[in-house]
């Protein structure tokens, strides 16, 4: 007898759709998986005979095949453990089979029958929909992750048993109620949905990231001076600007970058669905969908893996797990040189693809790259006679970051120690966020019916169509041009941060003194390198 149920795999960041397709028929007892299965699903075997035995059914004695379909994909994870059960069920004459074609069954199974919780709960869920099955039924303990996903209904099966029941039509068991309320877009168990602070897959070498709420409370209001500072951040968040801050230590390069998260606006609902799948692969469990952008601050020890994933299959970096929010990376100079060249690619596409022998996986990376340096090695280079560096190691220091990847960067700040007493804030955050708000919804009018919401994600194209600038304009690029200060990326950079400086001005149209400030936010050598040609 033949029986079909369906269930996913997960890769990388995607659900695929697998039709377990079981045949139990008469001859010498064997149980086949076929259909390229990992370990953990070959071993599914023993973990499924044990279920069903321990669930009051019975095991079929008779020859066992069950085929995961299409053939050709990777299935991985325990995560297929209950669709098999209940498949073999049906094919025994056990279940009937009706309920197997409208309900998606994910969980692993334990050897007494119980359902447990597999990670990609999220990405399941939404393929579930977009396959066009009605009920999910998985495990209690991150099924509020499902029902995150509109229009589906999800069932919560502790057991095999409840699972059995559910395909006959039964309610299925309740869903269990959090032991605390969490933070909005953490799970259950506290794990964070977006990290701000430290952050580390374990690749990169990187601390664990932690949860939205260690940038809580920091604000604008808490530095004193470096107003030009202050505003160049307000412009890398208002048009999700690259930018890289550059001085002494202790001149407060690390603290502004800290309260850039403070004056972001929220994700957007189809944002946070993206946001929330990603990290939903890599936290314990989510209840509501995050909505605070992502600040990652990994460890200048992260390698390449770490960054951009591709430790092990189907694992991401911290470059995606920063998608729509911020990468920051401080001590930037400190990275290897291999490390940081890395994210060229991903700055300029916003996409990480990671190519392998035996497959290639893409996975979105639109991120704010900020990044925090001293000018030399001790750090003091330019401030008075306290620098000990001789120039063979300033420019040793200076070249760790290329000019391919400082051209990436929209706006390079310095920042100096100040002499005279700090003055007052300049902005707070709550000011600061209202501004960049208003010069998002401008751009998002602009850009309307483009694939792009924001400044910095403007192509050639786009540039052309919505940025004019008038002849005093013109000539100011065209003397930086000459003076070898733009390549053509960075000539584009400049018009994408003068568009930003006009909507942050309330202005249609953006003039000579718009990119005059963005010229003089994209100083020659502020942080050394070679410029790209």
């Amino acid at each position: 007898m033949l029986a079909q149920a369906h269930t996913f795999t997960i890769d990388g960041l995607l659900a695929r759709h697998v039709a377990v397709e079981v045949d139990v028929r008469r001859g010498l007892p064997c149980f086949t998986i076929v259909g390229l299965a990992d370990t953990a699903v070959r071993e599914a075997r023993e973990r499924i005979h044990a279920a069903i035995a321990n669930s009051g059914f019975d095991f079929p004695a008779g020859r066992i095949t069950a085929n995961l379909a299409p053939g050709d994909l990777r299935k991985a994870g325990a995560g297929l453990d209950l669709a098999l059960a209940c498949a073999l069920l049906a094919a025994s004459g056990q279940l009937r089979g009706d309920g197997l074609a409208r309900v998606a069954l994910f969980g692993e199974l334990g050897l007494d029958g119980s359902v447990r919780a597999v990670r990609g709960t999220l990405a399941v869920a939404h393929a579930t929909r977009r396959a066009g099955l009605r009920t999910l039924a998985l495990a209690g303990a991150r099924a509020r992750e499902a029902t995150l996903i509109d229009g589906l209904d999800v069932a919560v099966v502790e057991s095999l048993r409840s699972a059995a029941g559910v395909l006959c039509g039964d309610a299925g068991d309740p869903l269990p109620a959090c032991a605390s309320e969490p933070r909005p877009g953490v799970g259950c168990d506290g794990a964070g949905g977006a990290a701000c602070g430290a952050g580390g897959n374990g690749a990169g070498g990187g601390t664990p990231g932690v949860g939205s709420g260690a940038c809580a409370g920091l604000d604008l209001a808490d530095v004193r001076g470096q107003a030009h500072a202050v505003r160049a951040l307000v412009i890398a968040a208002a048009g999700a600007h690259n930018l890289l801050l550059s001085g002494p230590p202790g001149v407060g390069k690390t603290m502004l970058a800290q309260r850039l998260p403070s004056i972001l606006p929220p994700l957007g609902t189809a944002e946070a669905v993206e946001v929330t799948r990603i990290h939903a692969l890599h936290a314990a469990g989510v209840r509501s969908l995050v909505r605070a952008r992502p600040f990652r601050a990994p460890h200048h020890t992260a390698t390449v893996a770490g960054l951009l994933g591709g430790a092990r299959p189907g694992s991401v970096g911290e470059a995606v797990l920063a998608h729509h929010g911020v990468l920051f990376l401080d001590e930037l100079t400190e990275f290897s040189r291999a490390s940081l060249e890395s994210l060229r690619q991903p700055l300029e596409d916003g996409r990480v693809v990671i190519a392998r022998a035996s497959h290639s996986s893409a996975y979105p990376a639109r991120f704010m790259l900020v990044g925090a340096t001293n000018p030399c090695p001790c750090g003091y280079a330019g401030v008075e006679d306290r620098c000990s560096c001789g120039a063979a190691a300033i420019a040793r220091h200076r070249r760790r970051l290329s000019g391919a990847l400082l051209d990436r960067i929209d706006l390079l700040v310095e920042l100096q120690l100040e002499r005279a007493a700090p003055a007052g804030p300049t902005v707070s955050s709550a000011q600061a966020r209202a501004a960049v708000a208003e010069a998002r919804e401008r751009q998002a009018r602009r850009l309307a019916g483009e694939p792009v919401s924001v400044n910095a994600h403007m192509d050639a194209r786009m540039l052309a169509r919505h940025v004019r600038i008038d002849e005093r304009a013109r000539q100011l690029l065209e003397l930086a041009r000459r003076r070898g200060l733009l390549s053509g990326r960075g000539q584009h950079r400049v018009l994408r941060v003068a568009r930003t400086v006009a909507d942050l001005d309330a202005s249609a149209h953006v003039g000579a003194r718009d990119v005059a400030a963005a010229l003089a936010l994209r100083p020659d050598g502020a942080a050394g390198g070679e410029r790209a040609a």
